[in-house]
């Protein structure tokens, strides 16, 4: 019987206090696996500090770690997208370097794919080490994104996640270049199970996702899976109109029965002319995202460009 193959996918950004261990973890557990054959591919996301170097220095050991090294920062996203153009596997598994996904759940999680599931995704049951604010904008960011998007995304899901190869393949055929991949994997389809888990505090390092990432994050979640934005300002726009109705009626009413002294109205006319303001340039922001992400598919530049391959024929 022919082994069959699991390929590991992982980015790697500063992560030159982690990568020693994260090697070690993940190379333990795949040897431990009777009839399956595996390759580990590290994707260094424009890395400055020794990421590329410690990276480097396991690949010439070991000629099943793969490397596709950046010319600089291209994202997480784009990380994981370039590793999933590489694998060979049959099975393929997507995890951070940080161990907070920890390798030990691989077995596991072969063991449903074996049972004929095609997509086995981390569902987190903790997140320790975690900060209050960011489990609560993290459950907001869920709650937001399934009620903009015509697709269910799991909830308390990253990346971590096992898919089959044909799943793969599905998305690596898909053009857009700004992926949302967790939505993506939801969105293609197939059969779909989750698998629960107790997510870890790092290893060591800091978090890679501060404030202004996670935003993004959320943007290019909402932007790729909701045109419902678009219609929040269709929505707006009679909203204001109503209310502008309801205030030149106000005034008729006032002016034919001397209610109030008109001239004395500068305050209510200030906030009227600052709430119709801000609806026009929040509904232009909203426009204005849209438009950026279809300027950015139409120069069809490339999602990242990699300087360096290692083990990789």
């Amino acid at each position: 019987m022919e082994n069959k193959k699991v390929t590991l996918v992982i980015p790697m950004y500063y992560e030159e206090k982690v990568a020693e261990e994260c090697y070690k973890r993940v190379k333990e557990n795949l040897e431990k696996l009777e009839n399956y054959e595996h390759e580990i591919i590290f994707v260094n996301d424009g890395s400055k500090d020794k990421t590329l170097e410690i990276l480097e220095g396991i690949a010439q050991k070991d000629n099943n770690v793969k490397i596709i090294s950046f010319s600089r920062n291209f994202g997480h996203q784009a990380s994981v997208t370039a590793g999933l153009q590489y694998v060979t596997g049959d099975a393929i598994v997507i995890m951070d370097a940080d161990l907070q996904d920890p390798p030990e759940l691989i077995p596991d999680m072969l063991r449903l794919w074996e049972e004929g599931n095609e997509v086995i995704y981390g569902k987190r049951k903790s997140r320790e080490g975690e900060s209050v604010f960011k489990l609560f904008t993290a459950k907001m960011f869920y709650k937001t994104l399934n009620a903009l998007s015509d697709v269910e995304i799991p909830k308390d899901t990253g990346d971590f996640r096992l898919v089959d190869r044909k799943v793969v393949d599905t998305i690596n055929s898909l053009p857009e270049h700004n992926k949302f991949l967790r939505g993506l994997f939801s969105w293609v389809g197939y059969k779909q199970v989750p698998f629960e888990y107790e997510r870890k505090e790092r290893f060591a390092g800091e978090t890679k996702y501060p404030l202004k990432k996670m935003l993004k994050l959320a943007s290019d979640g909402i932007i790729s899976f909701s045109t419902k934005p678009l219609k929040l300002v269709g929505a707006l726009g009679i909203a204001s109109i109503i209310i502008s109705v309801i205030l030149l009626i106000y005034a008729l009413v006032s002016y034919i029965f001397n209610l109030n002294n008109l001239s004395a109205g500068w305050t209510s006319i200030m906030v009227a002319i600052t709430f119709f303001s801000g609806i026009q340039l929040m509904s232009i922001w909203i426009i204005a995202e849209y438009v950026g992400r279809i300027y950015d598919e139409t120069k069809q530049r490339p999602q990242y460009i990699i300087d360096k391959k290692i083990n990789i024929k």
